[in-house]
């Protein structure tokens, strides 16, 4: 299974060779395109041969582009590798709302048992009253219980005095590190012969990722705790993100969570996760949603 993330922030040229990509910097380095889950670009100055990109459509290989502000604006994904992919989007369309609503009921409480889990490790209060509201997610979370938690939950880890409008590195480090997840998770939805536009409860016309963006939501508390964790002190915050920022939170898909299964890293539960969706849409059962726990911030040990 693929696992390694590629980061480029230095004028370079990407080309294929063989099996593998070459960065040509001031000095070569090679990785076999098979162990390459996701590559971001990351500087004006890169060029991308065509072998390159036919690699990652061959591959698997997300990749994606930042804009000015250095934030991803764009991915590249494979075009519709699954076999059944027509298939798997008449059963997207043709799911029954019952169904539909309690699997993003799962996934709200999902969301939200993550972020009281947050709280906690950030050491901070109000985990108790998260669970509350987990608890109480219904269908369809009709009482908007993801909402109340989002609005007291950032006020707890961030600060009373934080907005998500405000231009500075801890709102930067959130977009980019649900940028990145949100990619990775298309790439997963893709795989399985998923139509990322088609979401469960995301619904808008004007968003390509409706269904990536459904299945994110569990995990964007994991970005929070890499947050709220390296956060710079009071007074010195700038919009900015470092170079060593940005590769901190692609490694995020190689920290480990806990799944059904056991822990494994992001990118495998994203895998598991998308599995599931799949089968929800073939009717296999309504609890058939595999969802991640955070457990702490921790890059996953290869067996050796």
């Amino acid at each position: 299974m693929a696992w390694r993330s590629v980061v480029v922030s230095h004028p370079a040229k990407l080309r294929r060779e063989h099996y593998s990509l070459v960065v040509e910097q001031a000095q070569a380095a090679r990785v076999p395109f098979e162990d390459i889950a996701v590559i971001v670009l990351n500087h004006r100055e890169i060029t991308v041969t065509h072998p390159v990109l036919s690699a990652c459509g061959d591959y698997g290989i997300a990749l994606f582009s930042t804009g000015d502000n250095h934030q991803p604006n764009g991915v590249f994904t494979p075009y519709l590798p699954h076999s059944r992919a027509t298939r798997m989007l008449r059963l997207q369309l043709a799911i029954d709302r019952p169904r539909a609503k309690r699997a993003w009921a799962e996934i709200v409480r999902a969301k939200i048992t993550n972020q009281a889990i947050c709280l906690q490790l950030a050491g901070k209060d109000g985990n108790d009253r998260l669970d509350s509201y987990a608890r109480r997610v219904r269908s369809g979370d009709t009482g908007r219980m993801e909402a109340q938690a989002a609005a007291y939950y950032f006020s707890q880890l961030l600060g009373r005095g934080f907005d998500r409008g405000l231009g500075i590195w801890a709102n930067a480090a959130l977009d980019y590190g649900y940028a990145v997840l949100r990619g990775a998770i298309t790439r997963g939805l893709i795989a399985h012969g998923l139509h990322p536009s088609i979401g469960l409860f995301h619904a808008s016309e004007q968003n390509a990722f409706n269904l990536a963006d459904d299945l994110v939501e569990p995990f964007r508390p994991l970005v929070d705790l890499h947050v709220v964790t390296h956060r710079r002190p009071s007074g010195s915050e700038s919009q900015d993100l470092a170079a060593a920022d940005k590769v901190a939170l692609v490694a995020l898909l190689n920290a480990d969570v806990r799944m059904p299964r056991g822990e494994m890293t992001v990118l495998a539960a994203v895998e598991l996760a998308t599995e599931a969706l799949a089968r929800l849409y073939e009717g296999r059962g309504d609890e058939a949603l595999e969802l991640p726990r955070v457990i702490a911030l921790r890059q996953h040990r290869l067996d050796t």
